[in-house]
């Protein structure tokens, strides 16, 4: 295994865990039959590409006679989580972590069946392969093929005269490529050739890696309409065999080998070239030079050959090399720098015409910076992460908060404060509000400012306690205000937390492993907002309110709708009817390949870099930048040192992100920036951890502790400017809600909203929502009117009916804060749900209900499910059964007469599903009264409804 690949797998347990079989797939312990005989014994090694055979063959197919008894063994090819398990059995094998370890299945061969490893995310990766039980005699035999002739004698295309005799070198790779031992001198110990006759070819092997060349036959004629060669060696661009039609330099054949020692036969199809001459070119152009610092070099970089041979018919050999069970890497990305100073580092980005970086600060004054926001007076607060990775113990910590500020407007930092020291674990910061809020697994924190002093005005506040440090790099981070008033931030999905004020029970907690989360200021409510992804480091509100997330390893970017629950990394949603979740906005993904996303870092330049992000911005900084940048939302591609732009686009109720060129690429693969943010001049600072070491582990050795930048992007236009939001009037805050620049929207709201409640404020700010034309600006209007108690519940159900869908869809969100409607608002509800044109309100509707008591839901949830525009939907499908799923407990007939009429996917046998796990003699009833219902209808649309519900009456 290349060092390189173990390095991604290394890197990939991290964010694996075992996921149990569902309820319907119960676990059983593998059967132990006579463990001295077994009729057919099978041995594959596990690796994250699949199972493989020891002649190479990936996830092969596995045969036995029925009633057979069998052991399939698996043995671990990587350090890492594997297991295998077969699907309609239910059976599962213990699970195995160090290289080396085995474990294995015993069963009784009764039907054919499906095996895989029941790792998430192992099996959509590759590892999946067929059991089959079949009839006779199980046998590997197949046709025998020939060497081609030329001038009436055999061609030495099988390198048996030991010489390269009909070949033609060049380069170094082929200065001596033969070899007649097993194991080969080029290769390592535990590798097995598997070559045929005295000699086989390589390249170099996993010894010569650096070594390139080409080789290249004499034509020969085409006398047979099959051919087969064994190739083996690395799955690279530059690495293979092409066979080329003589005189036309025509490619009409290529393939590599899959990253594996063992040489495996390649068939080719060569009807179309019967009676032409063709010649075999055999490349390796791939050094397998790692040109980043912590990679090391490749040792697959090079290939393997043997046994070229003509057959009247097509061969069929068990462990045949198809190109479809080859994921081919493409080169690694050049590294133009590494391990820079700040200044150098500014000077090698490479940003877009008419932009600027330059370094704001650097080591020794700024360490480590690990999240940062800008206070009403454009000063930046800083939290500088020494503790991480590893939670110090209580009153140990050694995390603390700086203040910085450019007080002259040349792109320095050039005053800096010390605000508190001694936080332990801090990863994530807010200002506004009269103090400063710290995300600080387990605990959120709070800590009043002297404003006087920038100093604390009295000891860390404890809100909330409970926040897992199961995995320290996907604890609650990244906290904002919201448009709302509340304070939000997101979270990782293998920490598990279980939050609650100080001293709360557990049934006064709310648990997350995955999502955003909300807390708000004055009142201490904590909820979460929506659930799933996987570990979001990143959020941010557009012009409408609306927030999206960016996160690592699944697809990279979600609009975050209000109650919704999203695709998960690992692990199951907390309400097990869910049975679906919301996927991904984007079209695209930020890493190549199909080996899944840590197989692509450092190779995925062209695509955005790689699947780890960091922060996320949507541009509102004003309109110095130019138009194109409003509204579109930056991210930091971690692995491929780029800031990558999606493009936000409405469609339906929600968004489509398509992927824009990358604004900014840092060239310097140590560059982590983990956030930015844009400032009063429009410009944006980004915190830079600057670590050699791009991925989380838990030694605190792994990490540099010594470094950290902070850096400006500036466009020529941007002009600097010395504010202070602090010392404005009310009447100034509420003018700033018009400001082009949204930093100047958010720092004002948040002021007004601790000043609280002022009635020339409200009547400025109505004004605002009556008759300012831009929907953006009455939304401001509105949410400042909101936070600053300025808004009765008639004064939002009038909104109902406003021309903007935005305001009436924020009118909804507002009016179901408390949680409870009065019956009038119900009915508004209701006629919205029948009669409104916009899916986005319909959206919005759909996560009112889930705020409310299912009881009250009912009219809504049957409107909703009626409308048949919303059948593709990106959202409202699912939004709408997670609004109705509970319905079903109430009233099972009544639940299964909506989802019948039901224009929506999924509903119907959702319900019936959900009817079903009620489990009593009643929902058994209510199912067959609507089978048989069903069947009188002679539609062949229900029969699928039909067989569902028998499968669930069997259980």
């Amino acid at each position: 295994m290349s060092a390189f690949r173990l390095l991604i797998l290394l890197v990939s347990i991290f964010f694996i865990v075992p996921k149990p079989f569902s309820s319907a797939q119960k676990t059983k312990t593998a059967v132990t039959v006579d463990t001295t005989h077994f009729d057919r014994d099978y041995t594959l090694e596990a690796t994250m590409l699949g199972f493989f055979a020891p002649d190479g063959s990936r996830n092969p197919t596995l045969k036995a006679n029925k009633g057979d008894r069998v052991r399939i063994k698996i043995t671990n090819g990587e350090l890492m989580t594997h297991d295998i398990s077969l699907e309609k059995m239910g059976l599962k094998s213990k699970v195995i972590i160090e290289k080396g370890t085995s474990t294995s299945l015993v069963f009784k061969a009764l039907e054919s069946d499906t095996y895989f490893c029941s790792v998430p995310g192992h099996r959509a990766a590759g590892m999946v392969g067929s059991f089959e039980v079949v009839e006779g005699v199980i046998s590997d035999k197949t046709v025998a093929g020939k060497l081609p002739v030329k001038d009436g004698r055999p061609l030495n295309l099988n390198f048996e005269t030991g010489t390269l005799k009909d070949w033609a070198a060049t380069g170094d790779a082929f200065a001596n490529p033969l070899f007649s031992e097993d194991p080969s001198p080029v290769h390592e110990k535990d590798m097995h050739i598997g070559y045929e006759g005295k000699y086989f070819l390589s390249s170099g092997g996993t010894t010569n890696y650096k070594l390139t060349g080409t080789l290249t036959s004499v034509p020969f004629r085409v006398t047979q309409p099959f051919a087969a060669f064994r190739v083996s060696g690395g799955a690279l661009q530059d690495t293979r065999v092409e066979l080329v039609l003589a005189g036309t330099d025509s490619v009409i054949f290529h393939i590599t080998g899959q990253g594996r020692a063992t040489l495996q036969p390649a068939v080719v199809d060569l009807q179309s070239y019967l009676n032409k001459e063709i010649f075999i070119r055999i490349i390796d152009n791939e050094t397998g030079i790692s040109q980043i610092p912590y990679i090391p070099n490749d040792k697959w970089a090079h290939i393997n050959f043997d046994e070229f041979l003509l057959y009247p018919s097509r061969p069929d050999f068990p462990n045949e090399l198809k190109q479809k069970d080859i994921i081919i890497l493409p080169p690694l990305d050049p590294v133009l720098h590494a391990g820079l100073s700040g200044i150098e580092a500014a000077k090698v980005m490479t940003p877009p015409k008419g932009f600027k970086i330059t370094l704001a600060a650097a080591e020794p004054d700024i360490i480590r910076p690990i999240s940062f926001t800008i206070d009403s007076r454009g000063r930046l607060w800083v939290v500088e992460g020494h503790t991480y990775p590893v939670p110090a113990p209580e009153g140990q910590g050694r995390d603390r908060i700086l203040i910085f500020e450019d007080t002259d407007g040349d792109g320095t930092l050039d005053k800096r404060k010390v605000f508190t020291e001694g936080l332990n674990l801090v990863s994530g910061i807010e200002v506004g509000m009269g103090g400063v809020w710290l995300g600080a697994a387990p605990y959120l924190l709070f800590i009043p400012i002297d404003s006087k002093n920038d100093k604390p005005a009295g000891p860390p506040q404890k809100l909330l306690d409970g926040w897992g440090v199961d995995d320290t790099h996907e604890v609650l981070n990244n906290l904002r205000w919201g448009p709302d008033g509340w304070l939000y931030g997101t979270h990782g999905v293998f920490t598990r937390s279980n939050v609650g004020k100080p001293g709360a029970s557990d049934a006064e907690r709310t648990k997350i492993n995955a999502g955003v989360w909300r807390f708000h200021p004055t009142s201490h409510e904590f909820e979460v907002f929506a659930e799933g992804s996987s570990n979001p480091w990143g959020i941010d509100f557009n012009d409408y309110g609306h927030p999206f997330i960016t996160v690592c390893v699944i697809p990279h970017m979600y609009h975050i709708i209000q109650g919704a629950r999203y695709q998960r990394q690992a692990g199951k949603h907390f309400n097990p009817y869910t049975y679906d979740d919301i996927k991904t906005i984007a079209d695209h993904v930020h890493w190549v390949g199909e080996r899944g996303p840590h197989a692509g870092n450092f190779r995925s330049g062209s695509a955005g870099g790689g699947h780890a992000h960091a922060g996320a911005m949507i541009y509102l900084g004003g309109d110095t930048w130019p138009q194109e940048y409003r509204n579109e939302i930056f991210m930091n591609n971690i692995n491929g040192a780029k800031l990558n732009i999606d493009h936000l686009e409405r469609k339906g109720s929600g968004y489509l992100a398509t992927h824009r060129n990358d604004f900014l690429s840092m060239n310097d693969s140590w560059s982590q920036w983990l956030n930015f943010k844009y400032d009063p001049s429009g410009s944006v600072f980004a915190i830079d951890w600057y670590d050699k070491n791009q991925c989380h582990s838990p030694n605190p050795d792994v990490h540099n502790k010594t470094m950290g930048r902070i850096f400006k992007i500036t466009h020529e236009n941007d002009k600097w400017v010395k504010v202070d939001l602090s010392k404005a009037s009310d009447m100034e805050l509420v003018n700033y809600q018009l400001n082009k620049n949204e930093w100047y929207v958010r720092q004002a709201r948040v002021i007004l909203q601790e000043r609280g409640p002022n009635k020339k404020v409200h009547k400025a700010l109505k004004e605002i929502l009556a008759k300012n034309p831009d929907p953006t600006r009455k939304l401001r209007a509105l949410w400042t009117l909101h936070v600053t108690k300025g808004l009765t519940e008639k004064d939002l159900t009038d909104l109902l009916a406003n021309d903007n869908e935005y305001v009436r869809s924020w009118a909804i969100q507002l009016l179901t804060e408390s949680k409870n409607v009065s019956p009038e608002t119900l009915k508004r509800f209701v006629a919205l749900a029948q009669n409104d044109n916009s899916s986005l309100v319909r959206l919005y509707l759909t996560s009112a209900m889930l705020r409310l008591e299912p009881a009250q839901r009912w009219d809504v949830v049957e409107a909703l499910s009626q409308k048949i525009e919303d059948k593709d939907d990106h959202n409202l499908p699912l939004m709408v059964w997670y609004a109705a799923e509970p319905l079903a407990a109430i009233d099972m007939k009544r639940a299964l007469q909506i989802a019948e009429k039901s224009k929506l996917p999924n509903i119907l046998p959702y319900t019936i599903q959900r009817v079903a796990a009620i489990g009593t003699d009643d929902s058994k009833k209510v199912l067959k009264d609507l089978n048989e219902k069903l069947g009188q209808s002679g539609s062949h649309e229900n029969h699928a409804s039909q067989m569902l519900i028998s499968k669930v009456l069997e259980k």
